[in-house]
């Protein structure tokens, strides 16, 4: 059931030429997207010990987050100490798990960095940032880039990137690609994470577009949102991002991971995500380095409907803090 952790697991995805009539020729046929979304979550479910193994493999995909204002390296510390250890050990044992289970990576504000990779030592984890500028992604972009080299100095091993929304509400996909470009050769060995902010795109053509942009580009993951819009991630829209990630491993052969984050709470969320990637995509993408969920309080619900596995009984949320 555990499954290898970070993305670089896999080859990169390197990128291909812009190819602008592929993109201007993306058409999304909203209706249908909505229609196949809204069915989802009462024409599949997984129960007992098929639910468990399920929502084990979505702790294993957990980006486990903290980007607020008032980030310490202690608090940090007490995330990546979570992150070591997310389930009790009378709940691993209780399911019969030979390892006990890891999250997917923490994630952290750059300056968080260096304390994130000293808590992580040795465990396999790694760190993501967010850089360029977020959540809004408005700062010049030399200023992007730096942050970018910052963080990956300090040791992160994957960036999440902010894409500037004005280019794909300008349909200006040139520009779009060329800054994405630049973004991932700042990474270097890092893998990148492009967040699209779906929430300001308006409208499902252009995340459809903005998705192939960001792959041809080079992004290793494209992601919905930052967590701080107005609207982050949603069914409909992670079908759209999840067809164009089909479409380009179709034409190209290249794997890219796809991460939704913001406003993924409880355990059946997780679990209509992963069901809906296993439909769109595959087996091969309910791995830790083809999926990611941006999440905090997520794995505190997992945890809780696990311990109900092992015990039938549920708990209080306080039993399962983050920190």
């Amino acid at each position: 059931m555990n499954a290898p952790h970070g993305a670089n697991a896999r080859p990169r995805n390197p990128g291909m030429p812009l190819a602008l009539d592929l993109v201007r020729a993306v058409q999304v046929n909203a209706s249908a997207v909505e229609r196949r979304t809204a069915t989802l979550p009462g024409r599949r479910s997984v129960k007992k010990e098929w639910q468990a193994a399920w929502l084990v493999r979505a702790l294993e995909c957990i980006d486990l987050t903290t980007l607020a204002g008032d980030d310490t390296p202690g608090r940090v510390h007490r995330l990546c100490a979570k992150a070591r250890n997310p389930l009790r050990a009378d709940i691993v044992a209780g399911l019969g798990l030979a390892t006990p289970p890891r999250v997917g990576a923490v994630c952290v504000y750059p300056t968080m960095v260096a304390p994130a990779v000293a808590a992580l030592e040795g465990s396999g984890i790694p760190v993501a940032s967010v850089a360029t500028g977020f959540p809004a992604g408005l700062t010049p972009l030399p200023l992007r880039l730096q942050e970018i080299r910052e963080a990956v100095k300090d040791g992160a091993a994957e960036i999440d990137i902010v894409i500037t929304r004005a280019h794909v509400l300008n349909q200006d996909w040139q520009t779009l690609y060329d800054e994405i470009r630049a973004m991932r050769e700042a990474c270097g060995d890092a893998h990148l994470k492009a967040i699209l902010g779906t929430g300001d795109l308006r409208t499902l053509r252009n995340v459809a577009r903005a998705s192939q942009v960001a792959m041809m580009a080079g992004a290793d993951f494209i992601k919905t949102s930052t967590g701080k819009e107005d609207v982050n991630a949603t069914l409909p829209v992670s079908l759209v991002m999840l067809r164009a990630i089909r479409e380009y491993f179709e034409a190209t052969g290249h794997h890219v991971g796809f991460k939704p984050a913001g406003g993924l709470r409880a355990a059946k969320d997780a679990l209509n995500w992963l069901i809906l990637m296993k439909e769109e995509l595959g087996r091969d993408w309910l791995e830790p380095d083809l999926f990611r969920i941006g999440a905090s309080s997520l794995l505190g619900d997992i945890e809780r409907q696990l311990e109900h596995y092992v015990t039938g009984r549920y708990a209080s949320l306080s039993r399962h803090a983050l920190a």
